[in-house]
């Protein structure tokens, strides 16, 4: 996070500071694509372990 979002930067105040921290985090929490799920972001990870469990209910 350092490097990637306060490297070099400076804030006027500590509520911008704040805001681009929780932006990152949530760019790398939930949109981030990751090797360990078949390069896919989380939110998609998630949305096909919803899919293929709904089909194999179905099943």
């Amino acid at each position: 996070m350092k490097r990637e979002t306060m490297h070099g930067k400076l804030f006027s105040t500590m509520q911008q500071a704040k805001l681009e921290i929780y932006r990152w985090l949530t760019y790398y929490n939930a949109r981030r694509r990751h090797s360990a799920l078949d390069y896919l972001s989380p939110i998609e990870f998630e949305q096909q372990h919803h899919t293929t469990a709904r089909l194999q209910l179905a099943a």
